[in-house]
């Protein structure tokens, strides 16, 4: 199919006012609401497990793309030798890497065993290895990424129940153990190889009438993403039902191993992950670490790669996405109002297939569509570029715009772009604070606020563990010394200061005069960075490793490069 016959589709389509674009038997539509945001876009998916190694594997400038939100790599002092490779990925000697690409890390303890399913020698021996990884935590007092201690690995699976006893009580007896150190880094758990509802029950009520409730709850989808938003819903149901306070949700696990390495099933879990309102999600380990699982190879990005490099390029808020089922045909959608650009990444279905846009009359009534495609081009084969399908205008009726695609592969990846035709800036300017990285700092909505959100809650200074930060990764054209504006808010009626460092460097001080209420927004500041072409990023901290903290609050609205 050439990409002119192809924008004659795509115009064709746009000039049909459409009233809800159902499918035709032999095809699948998958709609995108762009006028119904639902939450900040970030990158929830875009991380891996064991996705590194030391002496920086992958490369920086393969993982800075892709704006990674979460890693879980194995425990200090690591003797897991993954599918007979030699042991690697120390959670902590990775650290430094992961920092600088602005992603946080869980430590999955029993990794410090070499084998896998793991072998239990005896409870003083498995408190003596948690004493040993927590130890080494606390005196790494550089490192500030450790977001969450996962006690054990897939449990319905790997404990030994024979020889350890039972797991609900050996959750308890590991959880104080870490608690009797470290008070403060997060719990995750209980990491089940499936979610299974009479399992996460029982597990849920002895937690709960023990005290030892993981902060972050765990499972792993590897039987396909077909069951991913039943799993989502009942486990919400569950914590309901037992009165348990709402968890953040981690799959620090997902994909089958044939799907790993094919853009369309992945799309396909991400954009459940998404909508189903997921704190973050890791590719699973099925091959060899220290390449975010297939998305590299020798430094190079395969097929897969591109398809987390256009979730990676999205900015301001998920859209809605809506499928025709809960298999074939997915995607996910962002918004970014400032820039007036939309991004739609979906697949799974092979054949003639449509994405319907709706509420697009904010960016006017003739736009500029632009499609392509990755490949599943399996884990060692380099994809240097995605193949452009089309790139046309296309008219817009009532808002809307239906986009065909023909001859799509089940397994391959596709993108669509819509802009206006007078184009964007030629670069990202203005980048949100709830699309960054965030430690130890929270997401709120306000009206007054760009693109609707901001981060709060800025709070935390002198402990690695605890310290609040916020890390913008940017992507500018040329190497030179750049006017950075901040919107920001605060209320404490003096003058607050974040540190400000980029690129690993020395540190500044950014000052915030007073303005008149928090989560109020319109006051800027502006201070000068000198940023060197490509990817950077931007550090503002109240506090931080080799920083001696910021004085009083702010919040933080968003960063502006010009």
């Amino acid at each position: 199919m050439s990409a002119a016959t192809l924008a004659s589709a795509i115009t064709a389509a746009a000039c049909v006012a459409l009233t809800g674009g159902t499918a035709s038997a032999a095809n699948s539509t998958l709609t995108v609401n762009v006028a119904s945001p639902f939450r900040p876009v970030s990158h929830v998916a875009a991380g891996g497990l064991y996705a590194l190694a030391e002496n920086n594997r992958p490369a920086d400038n393969m993982l800075l793309p892709l704006k990674l939100n979460t890693l879980t790599q194995p425990a200090p002092r690591v003797g897991q030798r993954p599918n007979g490779q030699p042991p690697g990925g120390d959670a902590l000697l990775v650290a430094p890497q992961a920092t600088r690409v602005g992603a946080a890390e869980y430590i999955r303890m029993p990794d410090i065993y070499p084998n896998f399913p793991y072998r239990w020698v005896s409870w003083n021996d498995w408190l003596a290895k948690v004493d040993t990884q927590v130890n080494d935590r606390l005196a790494a007092t550089g490192t500030s990424n450790i977001t969450g201690w996962e006690l054990w690995n897939e449990p319905d699976y790997t404990w030994d129940t024979a020889a350890a006893g039972d797991f609900n009580a050996a959750w308890v007896r590991t959880y104080q153990r870490v608690r009797a150190r470290d008070t403060l880094t997060p719990i995750v758990g209980p990491s089940t190889a499936t979610y299974n509802e009479s399992w996460m029950r029982s597990f849920l009520t002895h937690a709960r009438n023990t005290n030892t409730l993981p902060d972050i709850i765990c499972w792993h989808e590897l039987q396909t993403s077909a069951n991913v938003a039943a799993h989502i819903a009942n486990y919400r149901a569950l914590e309901r039902s037992l009165g348990i306070s709402a968890r953040r949700i981690s799959i620090n696990e997902y994909a089958t191993p044939t799907e790993i390495d094919q853009p369309g099933p992945v799309a396909s879990y991400i954009a459940k992950f998404e909508r189903g309102g997921v704190d973050n999600a890791e590719r699973a380990f099925w091959y060899e670490y220290g390449t975010v699982n297939g998305l590299t190879t020798n430094n190079q990005p395969t097929g897969s790669w591109w398809l987390y490099k256009w979730y990676g390029d999205m900015a301001g808020n998920m859209v809605t996405t809506t499928p025709r089922a809960q298999t074939g045909l997915d995607g996910f959608a962002a918004h970014d109002s400032t820039r007036r650009i939309v991004h739609a990444v979906f697949g799974g279905e092979s054949g003639t297939n449509h994405v319907r846009f709706t509420g697009l009359s904010s960016l006017g009534s003739q736009l500029r569509v632009t499609v392509e495609s990755t490949p599943a081009s399996g884990r060692h084969t380099q994809v240097s570029a995605p193949t452009t399908i089309s790139n046309t205008t296309a008219n817009v009726t009532n808002g809307e715009l239906t986009v065909t695609v023909p001859n799509m592969s089940a397994t391959s990846g596709y993108h669509i772009v819509v802009q206006p035709t007078s184009g964007v800036p030629g670069y990202q300017q203005r980048y949100e604070a709830e699309n960054a990285s965030i430690f130890r700092a929270n997401r709120f909505g306000s009206s007054s606020a760009s693109a609707g959100a901001y981060v709060g809650q800025i709070d935390n200074t002198g402990d690695p563990r605890t310290a609040s930060y916020v890390d913008f990764i940017v992507n500018v054209p040329s190497a030179r010394a750049y006017t950075m504006r901040i919107g920001y808010a605060n209320a404490t009626g003096a003058t607050a200061t974040h540190g400000l460092a980029y690129n690993g460097g020395s540190w500044s001080t950014v000052s915030y005069p007073p303005t008149s209420a928090w989560g109020q927004f319109g006051a800027t500041v502006s201070t000068t960075v000198s940023l060197r072409a490509g990817y950077n990023v931007i550090r503002l901290a109240k506090g931080a490793p080799y920083f001696g903290g910021g004085t009083g609050y702010a919040e933080l609205d968003y960063i502006e490069l010009t």
